[in-house]
């Protein structure tokens, strides 16, 4: 026994060792990370808060998470998880009808306020589609009377989500002079994407079909420097001051969450290129881990070692 428990301690300290190298070195590149977005950070006339997390080894980084900044169009996110959440139970149908009308017509609705109000149909899932991939606001409207700002809220205090509010529809300029404004914090929507990913939200297809409609807006901030190619499904949103942009980065064998979130913006345009600046740094460093060895070698397609 005790001649199997001295080989079991040795065996075991052997791949402590061979496991070392690569937790160091993965240690770096998230300093280097941190390094990289205090810089941007410091740089920027404007509040900014960060929040990433590898979600295949749960790591995380963080800058002013716990902040609560307005949400913009970056809130439809949980309005298109409660409407899968709710055709997942039963209590509507994603090819459920709705006949476009002139009263709900709002501002910043590009495919809306082209439609003829009292004649054109749609279903549920057709104003989903809207309201992530051009950011229809009309759309948003009537999905959010349909699904209710309520049952919204009860979904995100069922994960913990105590920050995050939907409290006022889109162009509501009354409910914001209130302070009844969309909110959440860097954290608290990384938590949201991570249960719907690790599927504590929604079942396996739900969840997938969530993610993919997620992914129609390539107009945004996360992904404008990524590759053109890489799946990538997030929503932006932009108010005065404001820009915000959170979703997953779906890198072969190595996803991730990043939620960028700043206001009190002098320039509205460095913020979005702030988020930019730290979307790319994000995904060259966890492509790089996705492609690399446990001592760094990265081997890319195509490439035979030497």
């Amino acid at each position: 026994m005790k001649l199997f428990f001295c080989s079991f301690v040795l065996v075991a300290s052997c791949l402590a060792q061979t496991a070392a190298p690569s937790a160091g070195k993965q240690k770096i590149l998230w300093q280097k990370l941190e390094a990289s977005i205090q810089e941007v950070d410091a740089k920027l006339d404007g509040v900014m808060g960060v929040a990433i997390e590898d979600l295949t080894s749960g790591d995380h980084f963080f800058l002013h998470e716990d902040e609560v900044f307005a949400q913009a169009s970056s809130i439809k996110i949980t309005v298109l998880a409660n409407l899968y959440l709710q055709a997942q139970e039963g209590k509507l149908k994603l090819l459920d009808p709705y006949t476009v009308q002139s009263s709900d017509l709002v501002p910043d609705s590009d495919i809306m306020g082209g439609l003829t109000p009292g004649v054109t149909r749609l279903t549920l899932r057709d104003l989903a589609t809207m309201m992530v991939a051009v950011s229809d606001n009309s759309a948003t409207n009537v999905l959010i009377d349909r699904v209710g700002m309520q049952n919204v809220n009860v979904m995100l205090d069922s994960l913990g989500l105590t920050h995050t509010r939907l409290r006022r529809k889109m162009m509501d300029l009354q409910a914001a002079k209130e302070g009844r404004e969309n909110i959440s914090t860097p954290r608290e929507m990384m938590t949201l994407l991570d249960a719907i990913y690790r599927g504590k939200v929604l079942n396996k297809q739900s969840t997938a079909e969530f993610f993919q409609m997620l992914s129609t807006n390539k107009d945004s901030w996360i992904p404008r420097d990524l590759p053109a190619d890489l799946k990538v499904a997030n929503k932006p949103g932009e108010l005065e001051a404001v820009r915000n942009d959170s979703g997953i980065v779906f890198v072969e064998g190595r996803p991730y969450v990043i939620c960028v979130m700043t206001s009190f913006l002098r320039n509205e345009r460095d913020g979005e290129e702030a988020i930019s600046k730290i979307s790319l740094d994000a995904w060259r460093m966890f492509d790089r881990l996705s492609r690399a060895t446990e001592y760094g070698r990265v081997v890319s397609p195509g490439n035979g070692a030497r």
